[in-house]
């Protein structure tokens, strides 16, 4: 099926793509979310183990850390780019 060429390309659910020029909230965003997902995961089971609490000690544990890490890591990357063009050759 193909698009129209009024119609936007979607993503899941139907929900219109971004403009690219907010790539650069949308990528730290999802890393954010996965990485202090699996971080606050092996974290609580090493404390907790698999207990009826782990689900909520899990969310819990996650939902702070992501609200730390979000805002962080949109302040440090800039830094972290520049750091990184010290480090790799351009093509």
């Amino acid at each position: 099926m193909s698009h129209s060429s009024h119609t936007p390309p979607t993503i899941v659910f139907g929900i219109p793509k971004l403009p690219a020029k907010y790539s650069g909230i949308v990528m730290p965003f999802f890393l954010s979310v996965l990485m202090t997902m699996l971080v606050s995961f092996i974290s609580t089971i090493r404390v907790s183990g698999l207990t009826y609490q782990f689900i909520n000690l899990w969310m819990s544990s996650w939902a702070i850390s992501w609200l730390i890490a979000f805002p962080t890591l949109l302040l440090i990357l800039p830094i972290v780019k520049k750091i990184t063009t010290v480090f790799v050759r351009h093509a």
